[in-house]
This record gives structure tokens, C-alpha cells and sequence, in this order.
């Protein structure tokens, strides 16, 4: 049966649910490679593969939700929680640049004080500066957690937001999108429907953003396919999603650290049946950011046509004990070692000029990842 159901999934047949979960079910990681590298293929038969440039910067990791499996966020009164100062972040924003990425990725946790201004101005000030790089920024909860704040609609935030400056949604924030895994492993933030509105009502305003899934917690192989589900129905309804990214949940330094970490077959596991389902998804982003960069090289044989952003900085997983830094050439190579040509894009998927991708292979030839430096932050006791 299994056999029979690549077989359609491969021939562009949409899987129902049940199927997605059969497949899921499935030890066959080979036969669910195969097919998920052919619908790959068939979607993308052209003779590249592409990576991106960009940086994740966290704004802030004063955070009111409670999340079991976040090692980043400090609670409010925290000492150790901070506000990056302007300054730093615009110097984060103009290294990037240097090192030729066209994108940042924008996100704190859910501070409780600051305004719908803040933001406008923390987006106008990037933009002033740097009008050629887009924000890609505020995941969902962020964003539902502005419309409390602000008391104002869905609508009226999104585009004030997309007035100032803001270029793009991460799918952040999305974890496993049913309630009942979402209310046992955090509290005080955005439930599933919340978090599809937000993406609706963004989509519906002309907006693109992408769509993540972090599985290997608390979650059933169910589960997994309901969020799977969710997001393709969304997909059928805007059309506004441009990628899919899924990751194995790092328990290290979390409240769910008791948790058993899964590993690699999983991950390759899920994300090949993610491509499988997702039959309107255009994209699928491997993970080497928690994978490390073989399992990521080899994600690109499992559905994927993406391998991702060379990440200039990264705190997040990082925090929870999982650290993996690659060069631009280490990710170049890898893709040319599968037999395709990489290619840089931007966050809409877009090739960048021949001449400033060679730009950017020169600026970043000399470059060795690792963290980012430890700052002069600005403490909030």
C-alpha cells in the first residue's frame, strides 16, 4: 500500500490525510527519500539549488509567554533579559550587507511594554538606512501579541507593519499547530487559529511569508499531519506561503530536556513526507542549522531544493545546546557535490545577479562562522 501511495504522490495525486499518516508511519526511508527527491524534481527541474544570505536578529529575549521547550526567553524581570540597542542592531544590519545578504530576520520575544511605535520606528530606522534589504520579521505570535497589546485589529497592525517597512513573515512561532500540543508545552501565547489568521490576513494584504513545523517533542505522528494539513489548506485558500521549513525539537537547556532527541531519520523522515503533502508548497528548506551539515546535504535528497541560509547569526537553537556553523563554500559545495549548481536567492525565492552573488562568494572568502561576539547589552532587571 505504502508503495502504491509514493507512487501517486509522485504522479502530483494528493495524499488524503490517512495516507500522510501511513507514510509517516513508514521505516522505509529509502522508498520515502526516492519519492520526495522525485516530486522535488518535478517541481524544480531546473539544474540549480539555492542557499541564502541572511542573519537572525533577536531584538529582544523578554518574553510574557511561558515556553516549555524555549532556552532563549527571559521573563520580564529577569536580569539577564535585554533590548539590543539600536546601534547594534543597524551594525548587525550593515555587516550583513558586507557579507552580501539582501535579507535579516527579525524576531524577539513577546515584550510587554513596548508599543505599535516602537515597531514602526524600529522598521523605519533599518529601512532608512538600508532601503535594499528586506525585513523579514515578527512571527505570529509577535504579531497577535501587538493586536493585545495595541488593542487594535489584525488587520490595521499588519499594515501599519507593512507600511514601515516590513517586507516578509517567518513562520515562527508555529511549533505543531494543534491546540493540544500547543497548550501543553507553552502558555500565554497565540493557540492554532490565531496563528493561521495572522498568515491569512497578511497573506490577503499581498504579503508572502513561510511556513515552519518543529516536531520530536510532545506531539503524535497525527499531529505532525494535522499541521501539515492546516497548512495546506491555508495554502489552497492565499497561496502566500513561499517555503516550508521543518526541524527536530533541541531539548537541551529546556524545560522539556528529560525529552528523548530525535534524530536524523526523523528528521529526513518528516521532512519527505512534509514534501510529499505539501503538493501546493513550492519549497522545502533543509535544516542544517540543527542538523548539522551532512544530515542538511543529505536533506536536499529528501524533498528539498533549498539548503537554506549560511546564517551569519543564530541564538535561538543555539541556546538550546545546538551549535552548527558553515561557510559559504561549505554550503556552495555542498550542493555542487549532489550534482547541482548553487545559487544565492532571496526570501522570495528569486535568483540574485550572477555579478553579486560573485560579490558575495568574495566578501565571505575569508570568513569563519561561529557566534556572534558577546555585546554591551542593555539589561533589563
Amino acid at each position: 500500500m505504502t508503495s502504491q501511495l509514493l507512487d501517486r504522490a509522485v504522479a502530483g495525486q494528493r495524499l488524503s490525510p490517512d495516507e500522510g499518516l501511513e507514510l509517516l508511519k513508514s521505516r522505509d526511508l529509502t522508498a520515502l527519500g526516492r519519492a520526495a527527491d522525485a516530486v522535488a524534481r518535478r517541481l524544480h527541474p531546473e539544474p540549480y539549488r539555492t542557499y541564502n544570505i541572511d542573519r537572525n536578529i533577536n531584538y529582544t529575549n523578554i518574553c510574557t509567554a511561558v515556553c516549555d521547550f524555549c532556552a532563549f526567553y527571559r521573563k520580564p524581570k529577569s536580569g539577564e533579559g535585554y533590548v539590543l540597542p539600536r546601534e547594534q542592531l543597524l551594525a548587525k544590519v550593515d555587516e550583513t550587507v558586507s557579507l552580501g545578504g539582501e535579507q535579516i530576520l527579525l524576531q524577539g520575544g513577546l515584550h510587554p511594554e513596548y508599543d505599535l511605535a516602537w515597531y514602526e520606528e524600529l522598521l523605519g530606522d533599518i529601512k532608512s538606512r538600508f532601503p535594499q534589504v528586506n525585513i523579514h520579521g515578527f512571527s505570529p505570535p509577535e504579531i497577535h501579541h501587538f493586536t493585545k497589546i495595541n488593542r487594535l485589529p489584525l488587520r490595521t497592525v499588519l499594515e501599519r507593519l507593512m507600511a514601515a517597512g516590513l517586507g516578509s513573515i517567518p513562520g515562527g512561532g508555529a511549533e505543531i499547530l494543534v491546540d493540544r500540543v500547543r497548550r501543553e508545552i507553552t502558555r500565554g501565547k497565540v493557540l492554532t487559529d490565531g496563528w493561521l489568521d495572522v498568515m491569512r490576513c497578511w497573506h490577503d494584504l499581498g504579503g508572502r511569508s513561510s511556513a515552519t513545523m518543529m516536531f520530536g517533542h510532545v506531539e503524535t505522528l497525527a499531529e505532525r499531519i494535522e499541521h501539515l494539513e492546516r497548512l495546506r489548506q491555508l495554502q489552497d485558500e492565499t497561496g502566500g506561503f513561499t517555503a516550508f521549513i521543518c526541524w527536530t525539537f533541541q531539548p537541551e537547556h529546556t524545560d522539556l530536556s528529560h525529552l528523548p532527541k530525535a534524530g536524523a531519520f526523523e528528521y529526513l523522515k518528516t521532512q519527505a513526507v512534509a514534501r510529499l503533502y505539501l503538493d501546493n508548497f513550492p519549497n522545502i528548506q533543509a535544516s542544517w542549522v540543527t542538523q548539522g551539515l551532512k544530515i542538511g546535504q543529505l536533506g536536499m535528497l529528501y524533498g528539498a531544493n533549498d539548503m537554506g541560509s549560511l546564517m551569519i547569526e543564530e541564538n535561538v537553537v543555539a541556546e538550546a545546546g545546538t551549535v552548527h556553523y558553515l561557510t559559504l563554500e561549505e554550503i556552495r559545495d555542498a550542493i555542487s557535490e549532489l550534482g547541482f549548481v548553487p545559487r544565492q536567492r532571496n526570501v522570495f525565492y528569486q535568483l540574485v545577479s550572477e555579478e553579486r552573488e560573485r560579490i558575495a562568494i568574495e566578501a565571505n572568502r575569508d570568513r569563519r562562522p561561529g557566534p556572534p561576539p558577546v555585546l554591551d547589552l542593555e539589561l533589563a532587571g
